[in-house]
């Protein structure tokens, strides 16, 4: 059986990280959704650790092979403990590639299997999770962008600055305060926003 781990923040997941874990299940028999959980950051994403996991799992229960599972340290120890074949990446544009290659060389140099750069489709190719939490901010619909469970969970947490519920009674963390709608995303988290 080969496995692969498709790492990021997911925050918030897109249609175009979706789009990427379902054609990759041509390729692998399991795909694993790897949300990133670096303590370091923690306070500066929208959603919590587990109201990702949440939503990502609500958005990909109906794809055969993908999984859902929380990375807590270096990509490389995960890929070697789950036996990972290889590690997905989605590239929107050459931009993405420029951050993304040093990484997947990095990541082979820490013990991580191949990286798989998968192109966005074009219909996705626009998306992502900072734009949408951008867009999300000034109170404007994000449903073509994202997962039904992921847009109603942006209008709540934007709307009302209380974190969405999700299934399995899971409890979000709270937005950090004075944190301006849209604005939750520093420019060292794009490469976390790829598809």
């Amino acid at each position: 059986m080969s496995l692969a781990v498709y790492p990021g923040s997911f925050d918030p997941l897109t249609l175009g990280h979706v789009d990427i874990a379902a054609r990759a299940t041509a390729l692998f028999d399991v795909v694993v959704i790897g949300i990133a959980h670096n303590a370091a950051k923690a306070g500066r994403h929208l959603l919590d650790v587990e109201e990702r996991l949440s939503l990502a799992r609500a958005s990909t229960s109906h794809l055969p092979g993908v999984e859902v599972d929380l990375v807590p340290g270096l990509l490389a120890d995960y890929c070697r403990r789950r036996g990972a074949s290889a590690v997905i990446k989605g590239l929107r544009n050459g931009s993405d590639l420029d951050a993304e290659l040093p990484m997947a060389l990095l990541n082979r140099d820490l013990g991580a299997p191949e990286t798989v750069f998968l192109v966005a489709s074009p219909a996705h190719a626009h998306i992502s999770s900072s734009l949408v939490k951008d867009v999300a901010g000034y109170g404007r619909d994000v449903s073509a962008l994202v997962p039904p469970a992921v847009a109603r969970a942006l209008e709540t947490r934007l709307a009302t600055g209380a974190p969405q519920p999700v299934q399995q009674g899971d409890v979000p963390g709270p937005v950090p305060p004075g944190t301006p709608p849209g604005r939750f995303v520093g420019a060292d988290h794009t490469r976390e926003d790829l598809p």
